[in-house]
């Protein structure tokens, strides 16, 4: 897909992806794709993100690799170390555990390691996501873990033009980014972005204005909180919806200027509960806000169990919409205002 693309109307996700991919390609040659079959030669991916990309590159550039999570993420630590900016594929998120030496040990610390003096610029793509019956070794957002760890980014976008503008803001940082593509939304479309289309990390966006409650959340769940935001506006409640994009690290400025104006939040995410972003970003606001709230800060997310392969079971497992409204009415509720 060339920058000539974006003068469409809309773009998927898919189409996102590869089109950072392809302007990073083409602005700087210290840039260089990895993973399993990605080349145009087993087909341009499983998901078809870098179709195109080694014809127009060549093999050199956009590199097939054998399985091995491990030789994939060392190879961009030491290509990142030697000035280049390699982007990483890890097919799916639950295989970032094989390399999570390469990750955690290497990749986040060396900075910190070596005084300053060795960055390493690396993006790591791999993609997640319950509901599509694919179960517990393929479904996992383990978002919270990489955003515990010093040194990492995290990043998780809502919409095709924050997919290409975060993306390519992750290839072009001097540190290691984790980049969390969703496996049910990539066929999804929304608004194109101009070429060279940037989003700044670290920095979340008000993506619905809102005066009763904020809805704190990012990836998949945003798309949830916008369409209950219109929704409940007919009943004349007053949703702000508020999207991290960036998970670590968080813009807590943003979060906590919502919920000073709203004086309620529910935060929402899919990953299970316990230990998850959700628990951080609800501490952030109670200490720095908890005089002035009119309700507690409510989480939804999915259940404490591995992802299920049984549809209904799958579906049980899964954060729901209606939780996500039913927390919007409980801080609402007459019982919770002071």
């Amino acid at each position: 897909m060339s920058p000539a693309a974006t003068a469409q109307k809309t773009i998927s996700f898919t189409d996102a992806y590869r089109l950072a991919l392809d302007e990073a390609l083409g602005a700087d040659p210290t840039v260089f794709l990895l993973g399993e079959d990605i080349g145009d030669e087993e087909g341009g991916g499983v998901f078809k993100v870098t179709k195109g990309l080694s014809t127009k590159y060549g093999k050199h550039r956009v590199r097939t690799t054998p399985i091995s999570e491990e030789a994939i993420v060392g190879a961009a630590v030491g290509a990142a170390l030697a000035g280049m900016r390699p982007v990483a594929e890890i097919m799916l998120m639950n295989f970032v555990t094989v390399a999570m030496d390469q990750i955690v040990n290497h990749a986040a610390k060396l900075r910190f390691m070596s005084g300053g003096q060795t960055g390493v610029p690396i993006t790591i793509r791999t993609r997640t996501g319950a509901g599509a019956g694919t179960a517990g070794q393929h479904s996992d957002m383990l978002e919270a873990w990489f955003a515990h760890v010093a040194g990492m980014k995290v990043v998780v976008p809502s919409t095709p033009a924050d997919a290409m503008g975060l993306l390519t803001s992750c290839i072009f940082d001097d540190d290691p980014c984790l980049f969390i593509e969703d496996s049910l939304t990539r066929a999804l479309t929304g608004p194109a972005p101009p070429p060279g289309h940037r989003v700044p990390l670290g920095r979340a966006n008000v993506s619905h204005e809102g005066s009763d409650v904020s809805v704190i959340g990012y990836g998949r769940p945003i798309r949830d909180a916008l369409a209950l935001a219109e929704r409940l506006k007919g009943e004349g409640i007053s949703v702000e919806v508020v999207d991290l994009r960036t998970v670590s690290p968080l813009d807590t400025e943003t979060v906590l200027k919502s919920v000073a104006k709203t004086r309620r939040a529910v935060v929402v995410h899919e990953a299970p509960r316990s230990f998850g972003v959700g628990a951080e970003v609800t501490a952030r606001i109670q200490e720095h806000l908890y005089d002035s709230l009119a309700a507690p800060v409510l989480r939804v997310a999915s259940r404490d169990v591995p992802v299920p392969f049984a549809k209904v079971l799958e579906q049980e497992y899964l954060y729901k919409p209606a939780a996500i409204e039913a927390a919007i009415r409980r801080t609402l509720d007459s019982k919770a205002r002071r």
